[in-house]
Parts: structure tokens; sequence; C-alpha cells
């Protein structure tokens, strides 16, 4: 009863509760689960405090992917999408920061002047000029009626918008980045003063590993001092077995035997193209003519000494097995060059936007220009430069040098491969019609066309059966023991270890897109020693967790590598300091069993010493030393120097540096990139797009 009467006390702030909860709801759906939940569920990222929403990420998320098709996957338009609106989040809090912004009037005036938008007859007043009062109306009309459209009109100004801000920025900072006389004319001497020097050079690799040892603390230690170079992000570590589904030599052997079943029929068919679609054909029926060098080593011979109607087979090409029989023998060049004027119309390929004749008028056109060549040839190349849309022949007359048979689309090769010199006509292709001259032909040679009846060379339900039954039985055997690698190692199985795969990579190495593993890798219930079977598209898998990697600093373990040389380096170069006692290049030599170099004409912009190379630090301590003054125990990326400056051969002196002072100038405003980097570092930013994509 006490706490019903609890319950009662409070069941209007209760109903308050709900009542704004569900008031949210209503105004937007997504905003419930942050009304109960501060996880952040509905984020899919933070930038300097400023929260990307889903809804946001989704919306641009759609429209690129859009735009883009099936060039791009999933996870390449997820990265794409996001660096576009971190870049752009970046910017605007940097010009909020310098309290600039770019408003309405400014996005207007780049889309008015567009060229695209300026120079458009559809926005142009009765005197062919741009009318913004025309432009204006039909941005109008189209919010209006039709919403797609209008779409593709606001990501426009959006992204000129987004354009606008940037540019801004980056002029705002390269309008501050310049360089002085002075600067100029340190770069100028630094770059083209030269030493000559002599130098001892003790290579690391001299002294034994043996004799330094590097301790797992040492590591972690230097992993701390440096931890801007280990910064590394979540990972995970995989091994797996690849079970690949492959046809047997028994699904071979009834393959080939099942083809050679349809020579007779083959033969005897008047209707090649309907006997490959009556009786499935792997394989679609070619139209084209081939030379002896085209044909399959396998037959060529024996198909250029046959008849017409001959059938060739079965033999085995690129995961076929194939029948092929001669349908047609004649002679054609093996090559040939030709002029041509192509007019294009409304929807043929390649079309340049300004195009806007129809497939009637082109047709019209190109019979025009034929008419005219035919009563003069010699007015084909100056015909060809005035209409011709393929630019780069046409500054040639239209001509094309010596080309064979395989290059050209199918119309234009046929028209000039079959034809004879001098044969002149109109031919349609996908790109237009063309008005073709035939300029020569060489190498006439027999041709023939082949029908090819082909069956791929797949593995059976039986092989299928059996490589699945493989994959059951290791993973049920992991299940039970949780062995993984020795009982791949008892059954010969190779294991392919996969490290570092972070949560939004798609790619498993050799084994291509699988995105799948990787979700079910960073699965919230997975975790090392865990395994599962993948039925892949012609294998099965079975994937095994080995290890298991937090945001943050990098491991010892995993750092190794990379600090232990490093380590083992300087620990060298001391006990190589140690010998460096002499005073005297000569001295030191004879100490360390080597000899004394000499270094001529070396620059800070070549730092390549003869017999060691590249070691700039090297160069650059010599650079600042005094002539004929002895210095030791250098150390340099492959080894530890003593050197001695004899002499510093300064360049000529300039009237002014200020070439030189343009070019430091120039550099620096280019670095726009860089400086985006530098200010994304330097943002505080969280990516939560796992949370879109690992599995549960």
């Amino acid at each position: 009863m006490a706490v019903l009467s609890k319950i009662r006390e409070r069941s209007m702030f209760l109903i308050i509760i709900i009542g704004l909860a569900l008031f949210a709801f209503v105004l937007d759906p997504s905003t419930l689960g942050d009304f109960f939940n501060s996880s952040k569920v509905n984020e899919v990222g933070e930038v300097n405090g400023e929260s990307i929403s889903r809804q946001e990420f989704s919306e641009e998320l759609e429209v690129y992917k859009r735009q883009a098709g099936s060039r791009v996957s999933e996870m390449q338009a997820s990265k794409t999408v996001w660096n576009n609106i971190l870049r752009k989040k970046i910017y605007q809090n940097q010009l909020a920061e310098a309290g600039i912004t770019v408003g309405e009037a400014d996005v207007w005036n780049e889309l008015i002047n567009a060229s695209s938008v300026k120079n458009s007859p559809q926005f142009q007043n009765e005197a062919g000029l741009f009318d913004e009062g025309i432009f204006k109306q039909f941005l109008a009309d189209t919010k209006e009626q039709n919403t797609d459209m209008w779409a593709a009109w606001s990501n426009y100004m959006n992204q000129i918008r987004d354009n606008a801000e940037r540019n801004t920025y980056n002029n705002l900072v390269a309008a501050g980045l310049g360089a002085s006389l002075k600067e100029g004319e340190f770069q100028y001497f630094a770059e083209n003063s030269k030493l000559k020097s002599q130098f001892v050079y003790v290579p690391y690799s001299s002294v034994p590993d043996s004799l330094v040892t590097v301790s797992k603390k040492e590591v972690e230690a230097y992993v701390r001092e440096n931890e801007n170079n280990f910064k590394v992000d979540e990972s995970r570590d995989i091994s797996y077995v690849k079970f690949a589904i492959s046809p047997s030599a028994a699904d071979e052997n009834d393959i080939k035997e099942e083809v050679a079943g349809f020579i007779a029929d083959f033969k005897n068919t008047t209707d090649d193209k309907e006997f490959l679609a009556e009786n499935d054909s792997d394989t679609n029926l070619d139209e084209n003519f081939k030379f002896e060098n085209t044909v399959t080593k396998t037959i060529a011979s024996e198909v250029f000494k046959g008849a017409k109607g001959d059938v060739f087979g079965p033999y085995k090409e690129q995961g076929y097995f194939k029948i092929s029989k001669i349908t047609s023998i004649t002679k054609l060049p093996d090559s040939a060059k030709a002029s041509h004027i192509l007019i294009p119309f409304v929807g043929s390929q390649r079309t340049a936007p300004e195009v806007t004749r129809t497939e009637d008028e082109a047709k019209s056109l190109a019979d025009s220009i034929l008419s005219v060549v035919k009563r003069n040839r010699r007015k084909f190349a100056k015909l060809a430069k005035d209409f011709s849309s393929d630019k780069g022949s046409a500054q040639k007359g239209g001509f094309y040098d010596w080309f064979n048979y395989t290059r050209m689309t199918p119309g234009f090769r046929d028209f000039v491969f079959e034809g004879k010199k001098g044969d002149i006509g109109v031919v349609k292709t996908p790109f237009g019609f063309h008005v073709i001259k035939i300029d020569g032909q060489k190498n006439s040679q027999t041709a023939v066309k082949l029908a090819t009846f082909g069956r791929q060379i797949v593995a059976s339900e039986t092989t299928e059966n059996v490589v699945f039954q493989k994959a059951e039985q290791f993973a049920l055997a992991t299940s039970k023991d949780k062995k993984f690698f020795t009982i791949a190692k008892e059954n010969k199985y190779i294991t392919k270890p996969v490290v570092g795969l972070k949560v939004l990579d798609e790619n498993v190495p050799g084994l291509g897109n699988q995105r799948q593993i990787i979700s079910w890798t960073f699965g919230r219930d997975t975790k090392p020693g865990d395994f599962k079977r993948f039925d892949l598209e012609g294998s099965h898998v079975v994937a095994f967790v080995t290890a298991k990697t937090e945001k943050g600093l990098m491991s010892a373990e995993k750092a190794t590598n990379t600090v232990k040389p490093i380590l083992q380096n300087l620990k060298k170069a001391k006990l190589i300091a140690d010998s460096f006692s002499g005073s005297t290049l000569q001295d030191i030599a004879k100490e360390n069993k080597t000899s004394v170099r000499n270094g001529n004409g070396v620059t800070l912009k070549s730092p390549t010493l003869s017999g060691a190379g590249s070691e700039p630090k090297v160069v650059g301590a010599m650079f600042n030393a005094e002539l004929n003054k002895i210095y030791k125990n250098i150390e340099g990326s492959k080894g530890v120097y003593a050197f001695v400056v004899t002499n510093k051969e300064l360049p000529t002196a300039l009237p002014n540096y200020e070439s030189a002072r343009k070019s430091i100038s120039k550099a620096r405003k280019n670095k726009t990139t860089v400086m985006y980097e530098a200010i994304k570092n330097a943002s505080d930013v969280e990516d939560y797009r796992a949370n879109l994509y690992i599995g549960n």
C-alpha cells in the first residue's frame, strides 16, 4: 500500500513526463530515444561539441549514393559522406570563430555566375542575355511542381555554400601566408651551397643485435613518450581457413562429355543463335570476324584449314568447355585507315550538352555532307573541322591512321574493313551518324566467324556438399575443443592471418569485400577465441578472432616491430660512440677498421653521402659546422658519423631574391590540404558510425 500511495502522489509528475516525451515523438520520432537515453544512439558523431544526427547523415548518404550509383560500395559512400560533413562543420566552426558569415546573397551571386546557369538558353531573354528574373521564376516553379528537380537544385546550392565557406576561409589564411626577401635569400643559399667534407661512417648493422637488448618496459616507455605516433583506432585481428568450392576432375569430365554431346545437333542447326538459347549456352553468339592470331591456339590451326559448317572441340578455354562452328569465311584486311565526320544527336553516347538536334536532323545533315563530299572529296577535311564532334580527329581532317579490326565500334569497323578503298558512306553507331571515307587497307587475309557453344566449368552439387561438410566438420571440431590452429594443422588446412581490421572496413585480405565478416568480428558479443562459419560466393570460410585492440595507444606487443629497431640503434650508437676516441678522422677510422670517405658537392637539397646514402640529419649538421673542425658521434639514420667540413662553396649572390620569395609564398599558399588536416587534428571529433554498421 505504501508503494501505491507513493505512485499516486507522483502520478501527475509522471503524466507530465510521459506527455512531453510523446509530444516530442510526434514532432520527431527520432527524438524519443534521446529523451530517455543519453547514450547518443541518434548521433553518428560530434565535431567540437556539435552533433551530427543520424537523420542528417542518412539524408546526405542517400543523395550521394543516388549520384554515384553502383560505382561505390556502402562503406565507400559512408566514408565520403562522413568526410564531407566533417569538412563542412570544421570550416563553419572556423568561420564562426572568426566572425565571418557566408550569406544567402553570396550563394546567390555564385549561383547566377555559374557558367551552366549564366550561359543556358533556358534563362536568357529575347536579346540572348541572361535574365535573373527568368531564372528566379524557374526556381519558384520547380519548387512548386517538381520535387525531384528542386531537390537537385537545393543540393547544388548547398554545395555552392560549402565551397564558398571553404574557399573564404582558405583565402583568408592564405592571405597571411607570405614570405620575406630574407627567407628567399636563406633558401637560395641553403639549396645551392655545396659542401666538401671528409667523414667516417660506422653503420648500426656493424654491431650485432645480440649485444643490445630491448625490454618490454622500454618499448612501452617509448610509446608513451611518442604517443602521437602510436595512437590507434579500435581494431580486430582474425585468422581464417578458406574452403574453396572448386570443380573436381570428375566434374570437368562430366561437363566435357555434356558439351561433346551437342556436336551433331550444333553442326546441323541452321539457326545458331536459337540453338545457343534453347540449350542454355553460357557463351553468347559472336558476330565478329576473327583472324588466326585472335582464335585460341587450341583450335586455330584446324579452324583455318576447315570449311564452313565444320565444328571443333570440345576444347577448354578460360574456365569453359566449348565447341565452335565456322559460320562464314572471307578475306579481310588486318588494318585500315579512314576519315570520318561524326554528327551526334540527343540521346547518342558521349553527346555534348549543347547538342540539341534530333536523330532525323542528324541523319539529314550527315546525308547532306555525304552528297557534298561525293561531288568534291577535297572538301572532306574542311567539313570535318566544321561539323565533326570528334574534335581529336577533326583537327586532322577527320583522319585516323592505321588501326586494327577490333579498335572501332562495330558499325564503323564493318564499313571500313568490309568495303573497298575509296568507298564513302553514312553509318549509324551508338555515337551518332558517321560520314566515312576509306583511305587505305593492307594485309588482306582469311577471316572467319565462329559460333561457339560453351559450358562454364563449375563444381557439381556433390562437390559443393563435400566442401560444405569439410567446413562444417572443422567448425564443429573447433567448437568442442576451441583449438582452431591445432585442428587446422592436423587437417593440413592453411590458416590466413589478418591484422588490424577496422570497424568500418569492408575488405578482408584474401577474401575481398566481406562486410559481413567484419560486422560479426566487431559484434558486441564477439570476443577473442570466438569463431563462425560464413558461406561465401564460391567458398566457405571459418573465421577465428585472435585479438581485440581498443582505441588508444598501441600495445607494446604490436609496437615492438616498429620500436625495437629504433631503440636498438640508439643503444648501438652509444657503443659506437665509445670507439670514437681518436682526435683525427684517420685515428677514428683506424679504431673502427674502416676508411675516411670524401663527400663532394653535398647540398641540403640533395643530402646524400657517398657510400652511406641519404642522411639529411648529418648533412644538416655539416651545413652548420665550422670549417676544418672535427665533429664526432653524429647519429644518422643508418649509422654514427664523425666529419670535418673542409670547404663550403657559396653560390653567386643575386641582385634580389624575389623569385625565391615568391616560390616560398606560393608553396605555403598551396598547402590548404595540409592546413585542413591540421585543423581537423586539432578539432574534437567523435565518430559513432560504427553503431550503424556493426552486428549485435
